[in-house]
């Protein structure tokens, strides 16, 4: 076993990496950019070696500069994570050189996938399932449309060397096929230095199911069930499951084989991933292979038990797999979300900045429940235009689907992050959806259902409730801890009436509120005879981020950010914000015309501008309440690095 091992990457798959490491005992040494000098992952690591500049083409990508620093540390293998150098054939080529060990596949293997045409063929050779399509050169428009014609519309033209969704068009008619095939071959040319293109049959209303493999160095591969990635928006992954709702068992077995065949065909020796498209049929085709770590392996050791990084590292010390296929069982089940630095009702542009507050759900496993979560940030670092704007990765796992999604909708409400925009609200509101909750899935899911963009939930009556009953239980312990200051006035005691008017958004809801003991009981007015009435424990205290106790016995988060007057609460994929009033303050309120800010007045989390940068828009928000003093740059302007862009008060 390596007694020193360094990882090419940073974020959250670094310290992923990095736990591992320390539970067998092995020291871990970290590469950082500039950029990421105060990085978790850095701080983490046993040792650290600076690389470059903050561009990862000047750092995380620069060959030599791994490899030096290996020879630097006396690192004795090099785990990839996944991204960067993970796919690159000439990575372990490298290191090999230098007599270092790469943790993961063979370069043999890497190239046979990393192709999209040739791994198709080599798929077809292994007789695993593959869609209809042609696989040769496309010379030009008119020779595209011929094949697409053949094969029957409508079609996918995708890039040879792609990935994360460039170069790929949906083609329905010649027209299409003739200016996709154009647009295609641009992006793949700018964003792979490669412009071929292939063509095959576009599988309607399609789901996205991959099979984990892992192989060893003596021939040895086995699958560990399929993962459920079907949630994407711009062909990029955005919640994932295991196992998949729609595949039985003896789908599994299948895909499972042959996925197991590829990987033996092609000398597979290290965690791979084989992806399929999937029809709501079950018909499977193979997709393509990636061959490294996936960011969604965490749902598949959570069903599995099964370590997939210590299983990778054993591996490429020339360890024999212990685990036979008759060994691997699936138990229970596990929901991923990806926390990310966006703002969902932008349609998901990046949104970075500091982090001002990073508080995630407790991780836990106890009562058939457990919490994961894997991060590479922490309160007060920053979210950088460099990289991924990846926050966290959210895992829960349960006895059943059901429980799951309900384990996983109350981390969210529990995970409060604060300094810009993020799409806590959309995936919070994403575990609600009916249609997320039957598992009727495909990849088209987040277009179909939310084809205008993502906007705030608007509450139903239950929530309102809750949100109502926990606005009044706030104020109501901001009252007592007010009526407990010392040095006040003598006399009578202060007394509050029980009666209270909760303004949330546009509605009112009256309802009334009385300590008991340790609870508090909100009873709510109601046309007939009967009262809903709700008991409410907690131990919030002012200044908690997150309100978190029981209503009526049932465990409850809501995040909970003071405003003027008032909180701002969200709760289930509802933000909305509370008033809490007695009924003489009700009474006056109701009088009060509606207060329009200031034009350069400005409240934390506010949008203050859009940058463009790699054709990104990049949205700067407001960290805290101000004025703004002046504004020192128009719509158009290039801007220089450290350029003021507005000043404030």
């Amino acid at each position: 076993m390596f007694k020193r091992i360094l990882i090419a990457n940073r974020g959250e798959i670094a310290c992923r990496i990095i736990k591992t490491a320390r539970r067998l005992g092995i020291a871990t040494v970290a590469v950082y950019s500039e950029a990421d000098r105060d990085a978790l992952h850095v701080e983490m690591a046993d040792e650290a070696v600076p690389i470059g500049p903050p561009p990862a083409s000047e750092s995380y990508l620069v060959i030599d500069k791994i490899v030096d620093a290996c020879k630097r540390t006396g690192a004795e293998a090099v785990h990839p994570g996944y991204g960067f150098l993970s796919e690159r054939e000439a990575f372990p080529k490298a290191l090999a050189r230098a007599g270092i060990v790469f943790i993961g596949p063979n370069p043999k293997a890497i190239a046979a996938m990393g192709d999209k045409i040739e791994s198709k063929k080599a798929a077809a050779r292994a007789k695993v399932s593959t869609v209809p399509g042609h696989l040769g050169v496309i010379s030009d428009a008119k020779h595209a449309v011929k094949i697409a014609d053949e094969i029957g519309y409508p079609v996918m033209i995708k890039a040879s060397a792609g990935g994360g969704g460039k170069g790929m068009r949906i083609a329905h008619s010649k027209a299409e096929v003739a200016e996709g095939f154009a647009r295609a071959r641009y992006e793949a040319k700018s964003s792979f230095g490669d412009d071929r293109v292939f063509i095959e049959k576009f599988i309607v209303d399609p789901r996205h199911i991959e099979i984990q493999v892992l192989g060893d160095k003596h021939g040895n591969v086995i699958h560990l069930g399929e993962r459920e990635c079907s949630i994407q928006r711009r062909n990029q992954k955005v919640v994932e499951e295991a196992p998949s709702p729609l595949v039985d068992a003896a789908t599994r077995g299948k895909m499972g084989e042959q996925a197991v065949a590829l990987a033996k065909a092609v000398g597979y020796d290290s965690a791979g991933t084989v992806e399929f498209v999937v029809g709501q049929d079950k018909r499977f085709y193979f997709l393509e292979m990636n061959t490294r770590l996936q960011v969604e392996h965490p749902v598949t050791e959570l069903v599995t038990g099964i370590d997939l990084v210590e299983q990778m590292i054993r591996v490429a010390a020339g360890e024999k797999l212990k685990l036979k296929q008759s060994d691997v069982e699936l138990s229970g089940w596990a929901v991923e979300t990806r926390v990310y630095a966006e703002d969902p009702t932008r349609n998901f542009l990046p949104s970075i900045g500091r982090l001002v507050r990073y508080r995630p759900p407790a991780e836990r496993s106890a009562g058939g429940i457990t919490v994961r979560v894997d991060t590479g940030v922490y309160e007060g670092g920053e979210i950088s235009l460099y990289y991924d704007p990846m926050i966290a990765k959210l895992i829960t796992h349960a006895r059943t689907r059901k429980e799951a999604i309900a384990a996983q909708a109350d981390a969210l409400d529990a995970f409060d992050v604060e300094g810009f925009r993020h799409n806590i609200s959309f995936l919070a509101a994403l575990m609600q959806h009916e249609r997320w909750q039957a598992g009727k899935l495909s990849t088209a899911f987040l277009s179909e259902e939310y084809p205008a963009g993502f906007h705030s939930v608007v509450p139903d009556r239950e929530t309102a409730r809750v949100l109502a009953a926990v606005a009044a239980a706030i104020d109501h312990v901001l009252g007592e801890r007010k009526r407990r200051i010392s040095g006040q006035r003598p006399g009578a005691a202060v007394t509050r009436e029980r009666r209270r008017a909760v303004w949330l958004g546009e509605s009112e809801i009256a309802l009334d509120i009385t300590r008991e003991g340790d609870a508090l009981v909100v009873r709510f007015e109601a046309g007939g005879k009967s009262r809903p009435t709700h008991v409410l424990t907690s131990a919030w205290k002012p200044g908690d981020p997150v309100w978190s106790g029981t209503i009526d016995d049932r465990p409850i988060s809501v995040q909970v950010r003071p405003v003027l007057n008032g909180f701002d609460l969200s709760h289930r994929g509802v933000e909305t914000r509370a008033y809490v009033y007695t009924e003489r303050e009700a009474a006056a309120a109701r009088l009060m015309p509606p207060k329009k800010a200031a034009d350069q007045e400005v409240k934390a989390g506010e949008t203050l501008a859009v940058v463009e940068a790699m054709k990104m828009e990049n949205v700067l928000r407001a960290e805290r309440d101000g004025v703004v003093k002046a504004i020192k740059a128009k719509p158009g302007d290039s801007l220089a690095v450290d350029a003021v862009i507005m000043e404030f008060a």
